[in-house]
């Protein structure tokens, strides 16, 4: 299987999964999964764009922010709800904010 179709697998299956325990009113685990999700299409256009796969957040952070900004604005605004899901329980409002 080719890089692409697993990161676009991968996009959907946490996407899915962020819904289900959104919908368990599991937020932290649901912005987590939202997030992953994100990044995954995030790849998939990097990869289709440049021919690289971006091997962490910096990296990726990096590209995004040279190439292609407007995705960076995107990516930007959602990480700190990533990054925060990990020291603080997040609302039914905050993990409705990353979808959006």
């Amino acid at each position: 299987m080719k890089k692409e179709e697993i990161l676009e697998n991968t996009a959907k299956e946490y996407f899915n999964s962020a819904e289900d325990e959104f919908n368990k009113q599991r937020h932290n685990s649901a912005v987590v999964l939202y997030f992953k999700s994100l990044v995954a299409i995030i790849d998939l256009y990097i990869i289709q764009n440049t021919k690289n796969t971006p091997s962490s957040h910096t990296e990726r952070f990096r590209i995004v922010q040279d190439k292609f900004p407007e995705i960076y604005n995107v990516l930007d605004k959602d990480f700190p709800f990533y990054q925060n899901s990990y020291i603080q329980m997040m609302t039914k409002e905050l993990a409705e904010a990353i979808i959006k």
